[in-house]
């Protein structure tokens, strides 16, 4: 549970930069939001890749 812990927070910590991109046209805030969806697909392998090699260490 603690990965799925960390990509609340991941996904929580990008709120303020999405509602500045959007609403304020903040351009910074933009970078920002790019730059944390890519981590949030790093971290989304990552995790992938953990429980595929528990579901095969397991058969």
């Amino acid at each position: 549970m603690a990965r799925f812990d960390e990509v609340k927070n991941l996904v929580m910590s990008l709120e303020g930069d999405f509602e500045k991109f959007y609403e304020k046209n903040n351009q910074a805030a933009g970078t920002r939001v790019r730059k944390g969806m890519q981590d949030l697909k790093t971290l989304a392998q990552e995790i992938r890749s953990e429980v595929q090699n528990t579901k095969n260490a397991a058969a």
